[in-house]
Protein backbone atom coordinates (compact mmCIF):
# COMPACT_ATOMS: atom_id res chain seq x y z
CA UNK A 1 0.00 0.00 0.00
CA UNK A 2 2.65 2.25 -1.21
CA UNK A 3 2.28 6.33 -1.59
CA UNK A 4 4.27 6.65 -5.07
CA UNK A 5 4.71 10.31 -6.40
CA UNK A 6 5.30 10.98 -10.17
CA UNK A 7 6.98 13.50 -11.57
CA UNK A 8 6.51 15.61 -14.65
CA UNK A 9 8.62 18.78 -15.82
CA UNK A 10 11.12 21.29 -14.07
CA UNK A 11 13.59 20.90 -10.68
CA UNK A 12 10.61 22.96 -8.87
CA UNK A 13 8.57 20.17 -9.75
CA UNK A 14 11.21 17.55 -8.42
CA UNK A 15 11.00 19.54 -4.95
CA UNK A 16 7.74 19.92 -4.32
CA UNK A 17 7.07 16.54 -5.11
CA UNK A 18 9.49 15.16 -2.28
CA UNK A 19 7.65 18.01 -0.05
CA UNK A 20 4.36 16.46 -1.51
CA UNK A 21 5.64 12.83 -0.47
CA UNK A 22 5.91 13.97 3.61
CA UNK A 23 2.70 16.01 4.01
CA UNK A 24 0.89 13.39 2.43
CA UNK A 25 2.31 10.39 3.94
CA UNK A 26 2.12 12.58 7.09
CA UNK A 27 -1.20 12.38 6.86
CA UNK A 28 -1.90 8.82 6.67
CA UNK A 29 -2.62 8.96 2.81
CA UNK A 30 -1.45 5.29 1.37
CA UNK A 31 -1.96 3.22 -1.49
CA UNK A 32 -1.80 6.01 -3.97
CA UNK A 33 -0.50 7.88 -6.46
CA UNK A 34 0.65 11.57 -6.86
CA UNK A 35 0.50 12.64 -10.30
CA UNK A 36 2.51 16.26 -10.07
CA UNK A 37 2.30 17.85 -13.98
CA UNK A 38 3.58 20.26 -16.04
CA UNK A 39 2.07 22.61 -18.32
CA UNK A 40 4.88 24.14 -20.25
CA UNK A 41 3.80 22.34 -23.46
CA UNK A 42 0.76 20.60 -25.19
CA UNK A 43 3.10 18.05 -25.16
CA UNK A 44 3.47 17.77 -21.43
CA UNK A 45 -0.10 17.40 -20.69
CA UNK A 46 -0.63 14.75 -23.21
CA UNK A 47 2.25 12.68 -21.49
CA UNK A 48 0.83 13.46 -18.27
CA UNK A 49 -2.52 12.27 -19.31
CA UNK A 50 -0.87 8.89 -21.02
CA UNK A 51 1.30 8.16 -17.85
CA UNK A 52 -2.29 8.34 -15.46
CA UNK A 53 -3.93 5.77 -17.44
CA UNK A 54 -0.70 3.50 -17.20
CA UNK A 55 -1.15 3.95 -13.62
CA UNK A 56 -4.67 2.92 -13.63
CA UNK A 57 -3.53 -0.40 -15.20
CA UNK A 58 -0.52 -0.96 -13.53
CA UNK A 59 -2.02 -0.19 -9.96
CA UNK A 60 -6.19 -0.75 -10.47
CA UNK A 61 -6.80 -0.13 -6.55
CA UNK A 62 -4.54 2.86 -5.72
CA UNK A 63 -6.10 6.14 -6.03
CA UNK A 64 -4.49 8.70 -8.07
CA UNK A 65 -4.26 12.76 -7.58
CA UNK A 66 -3.31 14.77 -9.94
CA UNK A 67 -1.92 18.15 -9.48
CA UNK A 68 1.00 20.60 -10.48
CA UNK A 69 0.81 23.22 -13.11
CA UNK A 70 -1.45 21.11 -15.42
CA UNK A 71 -3.71 20.97 -12.81
CA UNK A 72 -4.29 24.21 -11.81
CA UNK A 73 -5.00 25.35 -15.39
CA UNK A 74 -7.65 22.89 -16.71
CA UNK A 75 -8.19 20.79 -13.56
CA UNK A 76 -11.80 19.74 -15.54
CA UNK A 77 -9.27 18.05 -18.22
CA UNK A 78 -7.84 15.75 -15.73
CA UNK A 79 -11.28 15.62 -13.49
CA UNK A 80 -13.20 13.81 -16.42
CA UNK A 81 -10.92 11.23 -16.36
CA UNK A 82 -12.16 8.07 -14.95
CA UNK A 83 -8.96 7.10 -13.71
CA UNK A 84 -8.52 10.51 -11.43
CA UNK A 85 -9.72 10.42 -8.05
CA UNK A 86 -9.06 14.38 -7.21
CA UNK A 87 -7.77 17.06 -8.43
CA UNK A 88 -4.96 19.48 -6.13
CA UNK A 89 -4.21 22.84 -7.14
CA UNK A 90 -0.35 24.31 -7.04
CA UNK A 91 -1.97 26.66 -4.29
CA UNK A 92 -2.98 23.39 -2.11
CA UNK A 93 -0.44 20.92 -2.93
CA UNK A 94 2.26 21.67 -0.15
CA UNK A 95 0.10 22.43 2.73
CA UNK A 96 -0.54 19.55 5.09
CA UNK A 97 -4.28 20.43 6.01
CA UNK A 98 -5.12 19.92 1.92
CA UNK A 99 -3.74 16.28 2.03
CA UNK A 100 -5.81 15.67 5.11
CA UNK A 101 -8.86 16.94 3.31
CA UNK A 102 -7.87 15.02 0.68
CA UNK A 103 -7.76 11.61 2.54
CA UNK A 104 -11.01 12.29 4.20
CA UNK A 105 -12.24 13.12 0.64
CA UNK A 106 -11.11 9.86 -0.74
CA UNK A 107 -12.21 7.76 2.10
CA UNK A 108 -15.59 8.82 2.18
CA UNK A 109 -15.48 8.90 -1.55
CA UNK A 110 -17.53 12.40 -1.60
CA UNK A 111 -18.25 12.96 -5.35
CA UNK A 112 -18.70 16.93 -5.26
CA UNK A 113 -14.60 16.88 -4.06
CA UNK A 114 -13.07 15.57 -6.44
CA UNK A 115 -11.44 19.53 -7.72
CA UNK A 116 -10.00 20.89 -5.08
CA UNK A 117 -8.19 23.95 -7.38
CA UNK A 118 -8.15 27.84 -6.27
CA UNK A 119 -7.37 30.60 -7.18
CA UNK A 120 -3.59 30.67 -7.77
CA UNK A 121 -3.81 34.59 -8.39
CA UNK A 122 -4.87 35.54 -4.64
CA UNK A 123 -1.53 33.47 -3.07
CA UNK A 124 0.75 35.99 -1.86
CA UNK A 125 3.15 34.19 0.16
CA UNK A 126 6.02 31.61 -0.50
CA UNK A 127 7.10 29.49 3.16
CA UNK A 128 10.31 27.79 2.89
CA UNK A 129 9.75 23.74 2.68
CA UNK A 130 11.87 21.74 4.60
CA UNK A 131 12.71 18.79 2.73
CA UNK A 132 16.17 17.66 4.05
CA UNK A 133 16.89 16.06 1.07
CA UNK A 134 15.51 13.83 -2.30
CA UNK A 135 15.89 9.86 -2.54
CA UNK A 136 18.34 9.01 -5.21
CA UNK A 137 19.94 12.73 -5.60
CA UNK A 138 23.20 13.72 -4.78
CA UNK A 139 22.40 17.37 -4.62
CA UNK A 140 19.73 19.19 -2.65
CA UNK A 141 17.35 21.72 -4.11
CA UNK A 142 16.33 24.93 -1.99
CA UNK A 143 13.24 26.43 -3.51
CA UNK A 144 13.67 30.40 -3.13
CA UNK A 145 10.97 31.99 -4.90
CA UNK A 146 7.36 30.59 -6.88
CA UNK A 147 4.94 32.17 -9.46
CA UNK A 148 6.04 34.82 -12.51
CA UNK A 149 4.81 38.62 -12.80
CA UNK A 150 5.90 38.74 -16.49
CA UNK A 151 3.20 37.72 -19.58
CA UNK A 152 5.54 36.19 -21.69
CA UNK A 153 2.69 35.88 -24.36
CA UNK A 154 3.82 32.06 -24.78
CA UNK A 155 3.92 31.36 -21.38
CA UNK A 156 0.94 29.26 -19.14
CA UNK A 157 3.11 29.03 -16.50
CA UNK A 158 1.66 32.14 -14.24
CA UNK A 159 -1.83 30.97 -14.95
CA UNK A 160 -0.43 28.08 -12.93
CA UNK A 161 2.09 29.47 -10.59
CA UNK A 162 0.44 32.72 -9.46
CA UNK A 163 2.48 35.99 -8.49
CA UNK A 164 6.03 36.02 -8.12
CA UNK A 165 6.89 35.20 -4.05
CA UNK A 166 9.95 34.88 -2.45
CA UNK A 167 10.88 32.93 0.72
CA UNK A 168 12.93 35.02 3.22
CA UNK A 169 16.54 35.23 3.42
CA UNK A 170 16.87 34.05 6.94
CA UNK A 171 14.72 30.69 6.12
CA UNK A 172 16.44 30.01 3.08
CA UNK A 173 19.96 30.11 4.40
CA UNK A 174 18.99 27.59 7.70
CA UNK A 175 17.82 25.43 5.04
CA UNK A 176 20.87 25.50 2.99
CA UNK A 177 22.54 24.86 6.56
CA UNK A 178 20.54 22.10 7.73
CA UNK A 179 21.06 20.12 4.02
CA UNK A 180 24.93 20.92 4.64
CA UNK A 181 24.39 19.11 7.59
CA UNK A 182 23.14 16.50 6.16
CA UNK A 183 25.89 15.47 4.07
CA UNK A 184 24.91 17.26 0.60
CA UNK A 185 28.30 19.17 -1.33
CA UNK A 186 26.05 20.80 -3.81
CA UNK A 187 23.06 23.32 -3.84
CA UNK A 188 20.77 24.30 -6.42
CA UNK A 189 18.65 27.27 -5.90
CA UNK A 190 15.29 27.22 -7.81
CA UNK A 191 12.34 28.54 -8.71
CA UNK A 192 10.03 29.94 -11.95
CA UNK A 193 12.08 33.10 -11.83
CA UNK A 194 14.52 33.38 -9.64
CA UNK A 195 16.22 36.52 -11.04
CA UNK A 196 13.26 38.09 -9.65
CA UNK A 197 13.80 36.83 -6.39
CA UNK A 198 13.02 39.79 -3.51
CA UNK A 199 10.86 41.89 -5.20
CA UNK A 200 7.95 41.29 -2.85
CA UNK A 201 10.23 41.07 0.65
CA UNK A 202 10.88 43.91 2.53
CA UNK A 203 13.96 46.12 1.71
CA UNK A 204 13.28 44.38 -1.75
CA UNK A 205 17.08 42.07 -1.58
CA UNK A 206 17.68 40.63 -5.03
CA UNK A 207 18.83 37.46 -6.15
CA UNK A 208 22.98 38.68 -5.98
CA UNK A 209 22.64 39.44 -2.23
CA UNK A 210 20.65 36.04 -1.34
CA UNK A 211 23.65 34.37 -3.18
CA UNK A 212 25.96 36.18 -1.06
CA UNK A 213 24.45 35.51 2.01
CA UNK A 214 24.45 32.05 1.54
CA UNK A 215 27.90 32.12 0.60
CA UNK A 216 29.06 33.82 3.86
CA UNK A 217 26.67 32.08 6.31
CA UNK A 218 27.17 28.85 5.01
CA UNK A 219 31.30 28.24 4.79
CA UNK A 220 30.87 24.58 4.69
CA UNK A 221 28.87 24.43 1.62
CA UNK A 222 31.24 23.39 -1.46
CA UNK A 223 28.76 23.99 -4.18
CA UNK A 224 26.17 26.62 -4.94
CA UNK A 225 24.46 26.53 -8.29
CA UNK A 226 21.28 28.40 -10.21
CA UNK A 227 18.08 26.67 -11.34
CA UNK A 228 17.08 28.75 -14.85
CA UNK A 229 17.80 32.61 -14.88
CA UNK A 230 16.35 35.71 -16.82
CA UNK A 231 19.66 37.35 -17.55
CA UNK A 232 17.85 41.01 -18.16
CA UNK A 233 17.22 40.67 -14.38
CA UNK A 234 20.55 39.46 -13.20
CA UNK A 235 21.85 41.92 -10.70
CA UNK A 236 25.07 43.47 -10.13
CA UNK A 237 25.70 41.40 -7.08
CA UNK A 238 24.87 38.18 -9.08
CA UNK A 239 27.55 39.00 -11.36
CA UNK A 240 30.24 40.18 -8.49
CA UNK A 241 29.45 36.84 -7.25
CA UNK A 242 30.24 35.14 -10.36
CA UNK A 243 33.67 36.34 -10.66
CA UNK A 244 34.78 36.13 -7.15
CA UNK A 245 33.56 33.12 -5.48
CA UNK A 246 34.75 29.76 -7.01
CA UNK A 247 32.04 28.06 -4.67
CA UNK A 248 29.23 29.58 -7.31
CA UNK A 249 29.15 27.16 -10.27
CA UNK A 250 30.13 28.77 -13.36
CA UNK A 251 27.04 27.03 -15.20
CA UNK A 252 24.02 29.52 -16.04
CA UNK A 253 21.57 28.54 -18.03
CA UNK A 254 19.32 31.54 -19.57
CA UNK A 255 15.51 32.16 -20.53
CA UNK A 256 17.34 33.07 -24.27
CA UNK A 257 14.15 31.80 -25.87
CA UNK A 258 14.57 33.56 -29.84
CA UNK A 259 17.48 35.04 -31.18
CA UNK A 260 15.20 38.02 -33.17
CA UNK A 261 14.10 41.02 -31.98
CA UNK A 262 10.72 41.06 -33.56
CA UNK A 263 10.04 37.77 -32.38
CA UNK A 264 11.27 38.70 -29.44
CA UNK A 265 9.17 41.75 -28.85
CA UNK A 266 6.11 39.42 -30.20
CA UNK A 267 6.83 36.94 -27.02
CA UNK A 268 6.66 39.97 -25.03
CA UNK A 269 10.59 39.39 -23.34
CA UNK A 270 12.38 42.16 -21.68
CA UNK A 271 15.42 41.53 -23.50
CA UNK A 272 16.76 42.00 -27.11
CA UNK A 273 19.51 39.73 -29.25
CA UNK A 274 22.14 42.03 -28.43
CA UNK A 275 21.35 42.21 -24.81
CA UNK A 276 21.34 38.20 -24.52
CA UNK A 277 25.06 38.42 -26.39
CA UNK A 278 26.44 41.42 -23.86
CA UNK A 279 25.35 39.26 -20.95
CA UNK A 280 27.31 36.41 -21.85
CA UNK A 281 30.26 37.85 -23.12
CA UNK A 282 30.70 40.13 -20.02
CA UNK A 283 30.24 37.15 -17.40
CA UNK A 284 32.94 34.90 -19.73
CA UNK A 285 35.45 38.14 -19.71
CA UNK A 286 34.77 37.76 -15.09
CA UNK A 287 34.09 34.33 -15.41
CA UNK A 288 36.38 32.80 -18.28
CA UNK A 289 35.19 28.86 -17.29
CA UNK A 290 31.73 29.62 -17.46
CA UNK A 291 29.05 27.45 -19.13
CA UNK A 292 26.43 28.40 -20.67
CA UNK A 293 22.52 26.93 -21.54
CA UNK A 294 19.42 28.21 -22.92
CA UNK A 295 16.09 27.50 -23.83
CA UNK A 296 15.20 28.36 -27.55
CA UNK A 297 11.83 27.86 -28.89
CA UNK A 298 11.88 27.24 -32.49
CA UNK A 299 8.55 27.77 -34.71
CA UNK A 300 6.80 30.74 -32.98
CA UNK A 301 4.18 31.62 -34.97
CA UNK A 302 5.04 34.37 -37.46
CA UNK A 303 8.65 33.35 -37.21
CA UNK A 304 10.24 33.21 -40.86
CA UNK A 305 13.43 31.54 -42.07
CA UNK A 306 15.59 34.62 -42.20
CA UNK A 307 14.48 35.16 -38.13
CA UNK A 308 14.91 31.34 -37.47
CA UNK A 309 18.14 31.40 -38.58
CA UNK A 310 19.23 34.39 -35.87
CA UNK A 311 18.11 32.04 -33.04
CA UNK A 312 20.72 29.32 -35.01
CA UNK A 313 23.35 31.79 -35.24
CA UNK A 314 22.66 33.06 -31.58
CA UNK A 315 24.02 29.82 -30.33
CA UNK A 316 27.67 30.86 -31.70
CA UNK A 317 27.23 34.16 -31.09
CA UNK A 318 26.34 32.96 -26.99
CA UNK A 319 28.82 30.38 -27.39
CA UNK A 320 26.21 28.19 -26.00
CA UNK A 321 26.93 24.70 -25.16
CA UNK A 322 23.74 22.98 -23.49
CA UNK A 323 19.90 23.59 -25.33
CA UNK A 324 16.98 22.62 -24.39
CA UNK A 325 14.64 23.03 -27.14
CA UNK A 326 11.28 23.51 -27.31
CA UNK A 327 8.71 23.05 -30.55
CA UNK A 328 6.12 25.93 -29.88
CA UNK A 329 3.64 24.15 -28.91
CA UNK A 330 0.17 26.71 -28.55
CA UNK A 331 -1.09 26.86 -25.09
CA UNK A 332 -4.68 27.83 -24.91
CA UNK A 333 -5.55 31.48 -22.92
CA UNK A 334 -2.34 32.50 -24.66
CA UNK A 335 -1.88 35.66 -27.13
CA UNK A 336 0.48 33.68 -28.70
CA UNK A 337 -2.34 30.95 -29.43
CA UNK A 338 -3.75 33.63 -31.28
CA UNK A 339 -0.92 34.39 -33.69
CA UNK A 340 -0.97 32.66 -36.92
CA UNK A 341 0.80 29.53 -36.56
CA UNK A 342 3.30 28.22 -38.53
CA UNK A 343 2.20 24.39 -39.83
CA UNK A 344 3.29 22.06 -37.22
CA UNK A 345 5.74 20.45 -39.94
CA UNK A 346 7.68 23.65 -40.28
CA UNK A 347 7.96 23.95 -36.74
CA UNK A 348 9.26 19.89 -35.72
CA UNK A 349 12.17 20.46 -38.61
CA UNK A 350 13.03 23.75 -37.32
CA UNK A 351 13.23 22.10 -33.92
CA UNK A 352 15.23 19.21 -35.59
CA UNK A 353 18.04 21.77 -36.96
CA UNK A 354 17.90 24.03 -33.66
CA UNK A 355 19.31 20.33 -31.41
CA UNK A 356 21.49 19.52 -34.63
CA UNK A 357 22.74 22.92 -33.33
CA UNK A 358 23.46 21.99 -30.20
CA UNK A 359 24.88 19.06 -30.46
CA UNK A 360 27.02 20.68 -32.25
CA UNK A 361 27.82 23.35 -29.67
CA UNK A 362 27.99 20.65 -26.80
CA UNK A 363 31.08 18.63 -28.76
CA UNK A 364 32.55 22.20 -29.38
CA UNK A 365 32.44 22.52 -25.77
CA UNK A 366 33.35 19.23 -24.95
CA UNK A 367 36.33 19.42 -27.18
CA UNK A 368 37.57 22.39 -25.75
CA UNK A 369 37.37 20.92 -22.45
CA UNK A 370 40.63 18.15 -22.74
CA UNK A 371 43.08 18.05 -20.99
CA UNK A 372 41.72 20.66 -18.01
CA UNK A 373 41.38 19.93 -14.54
CA UNK A 374 37.79 19.85 -12.94
CA UNK A 375 36.32 18.62 -9.71
CA UNK A 376 33.29 16.40 -10.89
CA UNK A 377 30.42 15.63 -8.05
CA UNK A 378 29.72 11.97 -8.30
CA UNK A 379 25.98 11.14 -9.60
CA UNK A 380 26.21 7.72 -9.70
CA UNK A 381 29.58 5.24 -9.16
CA UNK A 382 30.66 5.75 -12.97
CA UNK A 383 28.81 9.70 -13.51
CA UNK A 384 29.52 13.15 -12.58
CA UNK A 385 28.91 16.55 -13.47
CA UNK A 386 31.89 19.03 -13.41
CA UNK A 387 31.17 22.42 -11.94
CA UNK A 388 30.03 23.58 -15.64
CA UNK A 389 27.46 20.69 -15.09
CA UNK A 390 29.12 18.72 -17.57
CA UNK A 391 28.32 14.75 -17.59
CA UNK A 392 31.75 13.23 -17.27
CA UNK A 393 32.74 9.58 -17.01
CA UNK A 394 34.88 8.77 -14.23
CA UNK A 395 37.59 6.66 -14.86
CA UNK A 396 37.16 4.85 -11.18
CA UNK A 397 34.14 4.34 -9.16
CA UNK A 398 33.55 7.03 -6.93
CA UNK A 399 30.89 7.05 -4.12
CA UNK A 400 27.74 9.18 -5.48
CA UNK A 401 27.50 12.82 -3.40
CA UNK A 402 31.50 13.07 -3.02
CA UNK A 403 33.67 15.32 -4.80
CA UNK A 404 36.38 14.35 -7.54
CA UNK A 405 39.64 15.40 -9.11
CA UNK A 406 39.66 14.54 -12.57
CA UNK A 407 41.65 15.64 -15.54
CA UNK A 408 39.63 15.42 -18.67
CA UNK A 409 41.49 12.84 -21.54
CA UNK A 410 38.53 13.34 -24.63
CA UNK A 411 34.81 12.54 -25.02
CA UNK A 412 32.62 10.50 -26.71
CA UNK A 413 30.09 13.29 -28.23
CA UNK A 414 27.65 13.60 -25.24
CA UNK A 415 30.22 12.99 -22.04
CA UNK A 416 33.57 13.43 -20.74
CA UNK A 417 35.88 11.25 -20.11
CA UNK A 418 38.24 11.19 -16.91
Amino acid sequence: MALDVVTFGCRLNTYESEAMRRAAGAAGLDDAVIVNTCAVTGEAVRQARQAIRRLRRERPHARIVVTGCAAQTEPETFAAMDEVDRVVGNGEKLDAASWASTRAALETDVIDAKIAVTDIMTVTETAAHLVDGIDGRVRAFVQVQNGCDHRCTFCIIPYGRGPSRSVPMGAVVAQVRRLVENGYREVVLTGVDITSYGGDLPGAPRLGRLVKQILKHVPELERLRLSSIDSIEADDDLIDALAEERRLMPHLHLSLQAGDDLILKRMKRRHGRADAVAFCERVRRLRPDVAFGADLIAGFPTESETMFARSLDLVDDCGLAHLHVFPFSPRPGTPAARMPQMARAVVKERARRLREKGAAALARHLEGEVGTRRRALAETSGIGRTEQFTPVRLAADAVPGTIVEVTIAGHDGRHLLA
